[in-house]
This record gives C-alpha cells, structure tokens and sequence, in this order.
C-alpha cells in the first residue's frame, strides 16, 4: 500500500491538462467554471489514470467526484455498454453525481444513468436497452436488477464505491459484496471514504490490490473555512432562536436545517411555514417524486431553507448555501462534520450553528473535542441566558433524578410559545420519549431497496 498525504507531497500538476484529461472532457469543465483542480483530483487522477486502485478520503465539498468521474470518461470507450460502475448508499447522491458527469461528458458521447429505489423499475429497463457507459446505482436497486437480468457487468472495468463509509453504516456490506461477485476480476476498485474504519480497511483488502491510499491533510479534513458556533436553549424554545437566526443570516444565501426525525422535520417545515418563511423539506417518508421537487425548489431558489433529516448529510450539493443549523445535535460527531460540511463548498464559506437543548451538551462536548477549530458560544453575544436544569425529587430509585423536561409548575409544559413543542404530546409528564430526539432514526429510513 502506498500513502499520500497531501500536506507532504508538494509536486503538484496546476491543470486538467497537465494530469492528462482530454481536450473534450476539458472543454466541458471550463464551461460549467471548473478552471483548476482541486488536492484530491490532482492527487487521485494521475493514479487512477495508471490503473491503480486506490483509497481517497475526503469529505464532502472537495471535489472527489471530478477525482474519479474525469479518469474514468478518459478511458472508457462511446459504444461499449457498462464499463464503470459508480455505487453510492442514497438516491439523491445517485442523481447528484450522474448530473455531474452528464455535464463532463458533453463532448464525448458517454452516457450515465441513475438507478435507485423509488423509481419505476420499468423506466430504469427502458434506460439500460438504450444503451449506458457508466452506472451510478444504490446497492438495493442495483441487485433487483441483476436478479431480473435487466443489467449485466461483464464489460464492467472500472469499479467506485463513493461514500464507502456511510454504506457501511447503513448496512450494506452484504450487499456490495453480492454485487462484486458478478463484476470480472480484472477490474480497477477505488474507493473514497469520508472517514477510514477498519472496515473500510478490511474492505480494501479483500478487493483490492496494491492500492494506493491519498488522504486530504488535516487543515482540509477540519472544514476550516467553516465559522462553527452554538447556542445553549431550552429545548421548547428552540423554534424562537431558530427563526432568529434565520432572520438574522443572509438572506441572499440559502440554509440548510438539519432536525434528527421524519415527525420533527415535519413539524419545523409547517410552523416555518405558517411564520412566512421559504421553505421546503426533504425526509426518508417522502417519495421520490416528491423528493426531487423539493430538491429541485431549493437549487433553482425558489425556496431558500431547506429542513431535512441526515439523508441529505451527504448526498446534495447545492453551492449556495450558506448556512447550516443543526436544530437536533446528532449523535455521532462524524455526522455533526458530515451536515456541516453541505456548506463552504469547494472553497467558499459558511456558517454552521448549533442548537444544543441541556440534554445534548454532553453530545455536543464530544463534537467540540473532535474538532481542532474554535466553535463560539453565542449565548454571550446573543445576550441569552445559559438554562439551568431544574430537578424534581422522585420517590424511591427515581430519587433527585434530573428532571429533563423544563418544569414551569404545568405537567403539559407547553407555555411560552403558540407551537407545542412536546410534538405529539411527548412532553407530557415526566420527560419525553427518548425515540423523538437525538439521531435514533433507524438505517431504514435512508436504506433504498
């Protein structure tokens, strides 16, 4: 295994050209404004090109589509049917990342298609007899496929699995493996990861051979052009600072709201709504035609915040925004990395701002030691008071337990605001039910068949 660090290694090509992408391919990069490549292409382009596989871990936003896409559409021939294979762990990435190379291939006759759950099968069989070079698929869908016999990888030469580790988490191993099997042994593999498991280890070196590892240094790894902060609230109160804030940002960049479940996302996007704001949401309960609209209002403008669960962490890009709030910490820091990195796309700025109810600061402190760049407490400058957790004395084993919910004198606790924040009455009683917050939804909610 040989190992890249990009911190290290100062010999660089500066241009497309110079890392051997074609005059066609080039003429489509410099109209869509890609003028020059970015630490993961220049490193992973050169590489691919040799026919290497290889390892690229790099988060969001840095360009690592391009860094296999542009390799693959120089070597692959026009008439020759599925000779790369792209598998992806959601739909929306699946859509994202055909686009791209759809706009790279303007010149060069190579056709891409998407194949994912939520769309007609039929509409997917009719796209493959017409004849396709390159297959971006999510692992389910792909397999109905290869059961059927609507799709065949015998020509299959170029192999990616793109956010390896997410499709991982989501439980798909069984799967890529499964389709691996149909794909010739002759095949170049690479793989780009966000972060590097020992299973994504494992993975590379059951189906890879003599691969190459590139890994972005750790100031590109940190999301530095990224001005993080948080604010400590009572959880029912956290809808007002949120259209606080909201009010505050620019109002010519858009915001991303990410919230931890189907019901919450649903709930946020109605009373944003009834308050005037823009607004649309995308959740795993959505179908895809539905998703695809409000994907489509949020890029074209027409609706400038978007609310969401964790299923577009990864797998929308929309150069615009500016902003990220996570209204729900989530419970594992590489998901808090992966939500705020949907903004400071390729190069630019962003704003991602916390929401941290007295349940959550634990969470949140472990996000804050994983980071090695300064995240603000805005409560000062916002001029907020930090909450204090009120306890109530229980009988028995629930003796001076921590009363979660803030205890005003009324069991409902549903004063200060017109929104009932207890979401379905959660918040009657003693406490909420641990299921509405925090990241506990399950793999099934971003899981495509």
């Amino acid at each position: 295994m040989l190992l890249y660090n990009l911190k290290e290694k100062n010999k660089m090509e500066s241009t497309f050209e110079d890392l051997g992408i074609s005059a066609p391919i080039i003429k489509a990069l410099n109209e869509n404004g890609y003028k020059n490549p970015f630490p993961i292409q220049k490193e992973s382009i050169p590489i691919f090109l040799k026919g290497l596989d290889m390892i690229g871990q790099a988060h969001t936003g840095t360009g690592k589509t391009a860094a296999y896409a542009l390799p693959i559409l120089t070597k692959i021939q026009s008439r020759v049917p599925i000779q790369a294979l792209i598998l992806v762990p959601t739909r929306e990435l699946a859509v994202q990342i055909t686009n791209e190379i759809n706009k790279f291939s303007k010149y060069i006759g190579i056709r891409t298609i998407s194949i994912y759950g939520g769309q007609s099968i039929a509409i997917q069989q009719e796209q493959l007899r017409k004849g396709v070079q390159i297959v971006v698929a999510t692992p389910g869908r792909l397999i109905d496929h290869l059961k059927r016999g609507s799709i065949q990888l015998d020509n299959v030469k170029y192999v990616i699995l793109d956010e390896a580790d997410r499709m991982l988490d989501m439980g798909f191993i069984d799967d890529i493996k499964f389709i691996l099997f149909y794909v010739n042994e002759d095949r170049q593999t690479c793989l780009f990861s966000a972060t590097m498991p020992s299973e994504i280890i494992n993975l590379a070196q059951e189906y890879m051979n003599n691969y190459s590892e590139i890994r972005l240094n750790k100031d590109e790894l940190s999301l530095d052009t990224i001005d993080q902060a948080y604010l400590i609230v009572k959880e029912n109160e956290k809808f007002k600072h949120l259209c606080t804030l909201i009010r505050n940002r620019n109002q010519k960049q858009q915001t991303i709201i990410f919230v931890s479940t189907k019901q919450r996302t649903q709930k946020v996007f109605q009373y944003l709504k009834e308050d005037g704001f823009k607004v649309t949401m995308i959740h795993g309960d959505l179908s895809q035609k539905q998703r695809n609209y409000a994907i489509h209002r949020f890029r074209n403008g027409s609706e400038n915040i978007l609310v969401a669960t964790d299923i577009v962490a990864r797998g929308i890009d929309v150069p615009t925004v500016g902003h990220i709030i996570n209204y729900d910490v989530p419970e594992d820091p590489d998901t808090y990395f992966h939500r705020i990195g949907r903004t400071a796309r390729a190069g630019a700025t962003g704003i991602a701002i916390s929401l941290v109810s007295n349940e959550r600061i634990e969470t949140f402190t472990r996000i804050m030691r994983k980071t090695k760049q300064n995240i603000r407490k805005l409560n000062d400058e916002m001029g907020i008071e930090i909450p204090v957790i009120q306890r109530v004395s229980y009988r028995n084993h629930y003796r001076d337990r921590p009363y979660t919910n803030y205890y005003n004198g009324s069991s409902n606790n549903r004063s200060g605001n017109n929104y009932g924040y207890g979401y379905g009455n959660n918040y009657r009683g003693s406490g909420y039910r641990r299921s509405t917050y925090g990241n506990y939804r399950t793999n099934n909610e971003e899981r495509d068949q």
